[in-house]
């Protein structure tokens, strides 16, 4: 049984408290590991860590290479076989075996890399990861961009693997179909449990919800306990003003006796105090969500937007014609496959939307005002400040949001380009959100999302219910926003 050790292993990156703190495990590297916790907790950093592109206090052993997915790809205008052999690597047969195992056609490999769907790309990088055998694979959330038909199948591919891998992924219903353990970030910790992703959140649950009895228990002993010591104080400065009232022959015997309390008094308030601190240092850190708001406005008119034979030429097909009306409070979701055009379409709309430019097959309200989120941003080198100031955004309000969302103050010094994805997607999503406008695109907003965020987001869309148009892929996450889908085609 190959192991992969570690042992006291501690890592903070410059000027932050740590995110791993003498964190010893031995895994298994037979066993499929999915790694779980949230946004800015350090999966990523752990995933480099093992890679060694990090350096850290204590010691990693593995009998195994390592192998990362997804590889940048340097020259995505290669045809893809050797824009894949130029990352890493692996034999054209190799790649063509695992591509089979995908379901994907081996005539991808005489294509530009760039011209590839988004679950071609994702097809090619996984052969290309499990080309030798031998590594143990590192997968940085694999699903991201996948429509539902590829996600079975990229689930399906790692169900009948061999080797062992460690995944993150925010998909609930793909973890539990692909892992036998799980690896979880909590705190600066490392806590490993046998199992699948809805083992470990039932667990965790229950963990909490006995956690949460006793910090409540903890904390009226500490209450408790602090009145005491204030009731104990109060008593030993009663004794001393009696002293100073009483007549000069009595203040001697008053006064040793005083003395012995304020004495036994002050020890005893200090017991007390210890006492607090103790149970103080018994609670559990518990990881809490509070909802949030966003800056919709409604406005007056009943239709939103209306496309009637609406169509769209792109470079492989056309879309449409597509009928759809979009009233003031509606939500439409936009669902397909990949490179049906989803992104496409929003794309479109929000360019005659921003050039008050209606037509024949598409009418939309007056000064409509619109905030997007689109699939990709790309951040500049500059400080929250700055970019709050360029976008418009309340500086206060944007770090509140993410506060809430559990970005970690410390984080709010950070450059917004040296955030990690999820804490970008974060951002992002705040930045759209907090925008005033009457009608809101969402293009896969769960995406490099924690399960707490989504759930966040998913209560704030369902409680406000503004005018939006969300593409998605996720049959569950679809299921619980409970809107009307428009389907698209290839």
């Amino acid at each position: 049984m190959p192991t992969l050790t570690m042992k006291n292993l501690t890592f903070a990156y410059p000027g932050q408290a740590p995110l791993f703190d003498h964190v010893s495990l031995t895994l298994d590297t037979n066993w499929r590991l999915g790694l779980l916790g949230r946004n800015g907790r350090g999966k990523t950093t752990l995933l480099k860590l093992l890679l060694g592109q990090l350096k850290a206090q204590g010691t990693i052993t593995a009998p195994v290479a390592f192998e990362y997915y997804p590889h940048p790809v340097a020259d995505p205008d290669q045809l893809t076989l050797f824009a894949l052999q130029a990352t890493s690597p692996a034999e054209q047969w190799e790649i063509e075996r695992e591509l089979a195992q995908l379901n994907c056609e081996p005539t991808i490999l005489w294509q530009p890399f760039a011209t590839l769907s988004g679950g071609e790309q994702t097809k090619a990088l996984l052969a290309l990861a499990f080309a030798d055998p031998r590594r143990f694979v590192l997968l940085d959330e694999p699903t991201n961009h996948l429509d539902a038909p590829t996600r079975a199948v990229v689930a399906n591919y790692l169900r009948h693997k061999k080797q062992g891998y460690i995944v993150t992924s925010h998909d609930r219903r793909f973890l539990d179909q692909v892992i036998d353990h799980v690896l979880a970030i909590e705190a600066t910790q490392l806590t490993l449990q046998q199992g699948n992703a809805t083992n470990y959140r039932q667990q965790k649950a229950r963990r909490d919800q006995t956690n949460a009895a006793q910090n409540q228990r903890l904390k009226k002993e500490i209450v408790s306990l602090h009145q005491a010591a204030e009731q104990r104080r109060h008593w030993a400065q009663q004794a001393e003003r009696k002293k100073e009232r009483a007549s000069h022959g009595d203040k001697g015997f008053l006064g040793a006796k005083a003395a012995r309390a304020m004495k036994r008094s002050q020890s005893l308030v200090k017991r007390l105090n210890d006492q607090a601190a103790q149970r103080q240092g018994l609670l559990a850190n518990l990881e809490t969500s509070a909802p949030l708001t966003m800056a919709w406005q409604a406005g007056h008119h009943a239709t939103v937007l209306t496309a009637r034979h609406l169509t769209l030429a792109l470079p492989t097909h056309s879309l449409g014609p597509l009928d759809f009306t979009l009233k003031r409070g509606e939500q439409l979701i936009i669902t397909g496959p990949n490179g049906c055009g989803k992104t496409s379409l929003l794309r479109s709309l929000q360019h005659a939307i921003d050039h008050h430019a209606p037509t024949t097959t598409l009418q939309f309200t007056p000064e409509l005002k619109l905030a997007t989120l689109p699939q990709q941003v790309h951040f500049a080198h500059q400080s929250l400040r700055e970019y709050a100031k360029e976008h418009q955004l309340d500086y206060p309000a944007l770090l509140n949001f993410l506060f809430k969302l559990g970005m970690a103050r410390d984080e709010f010094t950070h450059a917004t380009d040296e955030l990690s994805f999820g804490q970008q997607r974060r951002l992002a999503l705040a930045t759209c959100l907090l925008t005033p406008a009457n009608l809101y695109f969402l293009d896969e907003p769960f995406n490099y999302l924690d399960l707490i965020n989504q759930d966040q987001i998913l209560a704030l869309l369902k409680q406000v219910r503004p005018t939006m148009l969300i593409v998605e892929h996720d049959p569950a996450l679809i299921a619980q926003l409970g809107a009307p889908t428009l389907p698209l085609n290839n």
